[in-house]
């Protein structure tokens, strides 16, 4: 059986069912947020902040009965407050923006308090060792990174040739995190020093970018069913997401069997064929 023309015919089966609903396979999480209001703070003070968790005042900790911890530093955060000045020739009234901040402590650094904000993971998705084997096995061949972080984003960076995945336990289903692991993975046989087939000019929104999102996830489905971990809502779930960028080429299946040919070469590389 030919694994790859019998994955991408399935594919283009399940297209043609009609419009099918895409949902991200793993729960958001690790947002710094504030501990009062559960509001996450902006990016740049993410950016001061630094780790994802919840944040307070030392008065909020102590209005909540907490403590902090002796000897624990807080960190910035910052927010634009406006003030009504006037001006001193025409005596118009404005407002002025002032870049203000205050002090905050993550609340691992605080006794007696715990965290009211953070999202109940499903811990539902368990490793499994045939596909463990496989990430394993072309790690070492490749050398590529692979980090987990417990966030809400899942990427490959060529320029560091480092894949970035949430955690396990943020995956409700199995076959979904590997799914995910696997199309990272498959960008990454695009690198310079293995396959060559990512193009510089591929960016969100273009082309080329779309063409490479739908290899990656015919890899990662072609890579499941190997795995012996394909289930009908992961299956579905691939498709959903390839429909999603066939939209941005016009809908023409044929892009399916062009990504196909170089999921099949993406495929070998990381089963080491």
């Amino acid at each position: 059986m030919d694994i790859y023309k019998e994955v991408s015919d399935r594919i283009i089966a399940q297209l043609e069912s009609g419009v099918i609903p895409w949902q991200k396979p793993w729960i958001a999480c690790g947002n710094a947020v504030s501990h009062t209001t559960g509001k996450p703070y902006s990016l740049l003070n993410q950016m001061l902040l630094g780790r994802p968790g919840e944040y307070l005042t030392f008065t909020q900790c102590q209005k909540e009965g907490g403590k902090v911890k002796k000897g624990e530093k807080s960190s910035m955060v910052v927010f634009w407050k406006f003030i009504e000045q006037e001006d001193e020739d025409t005596h118009e009234k404005k407002q002025v923006p002032f870049l203000r901040y205050y002090n905050v402590f993550h609340i691992d650094q605080c006794e007696g308090l715990k965290a009211k904000h953070q999202p109940e993971l499903p811990n539902t998705a368990n490793a499994d060792e045939a596909a463990e084997n496989i990430i394993a096995a072309y790690i070492q061949r490749s050398g590529v990174r692979v980090i987990h972080e417990r966030g809400d984003r899942a990427y490959y960076t060529p320029f560091t040739d480092r894949v970035v995945l949430p955690n396990i336990e943020q995956f409700a289903e199995t076959a979904e995190y590997y799914s995910t692991a696997f199309h990272e993975l498959t960008h990454s046989t695009g690198h310079a020093s293995r396959l060559n087939r990512l193009e510089k000019t591929a960016f969100f929104g273009t082309e080329a970018y779309s063409k490479e999102e739908l290899v990656a996830e015919i890899g990662a489905a072609t890579l499941v069913n190997a795995a012996g971990l394909e289930t009908s809502s992961s299956f579905r779930n691939s498709a959903a997401y390839i429909q999603n960028w066939l939209k941005v080429l016009s809908d023409d299946k044929r892009f399916i069997v062009s990504a196909a040919g170089k999921a099949e070469k993406a495929v070998a590389l990381i089963l080491g064929q």
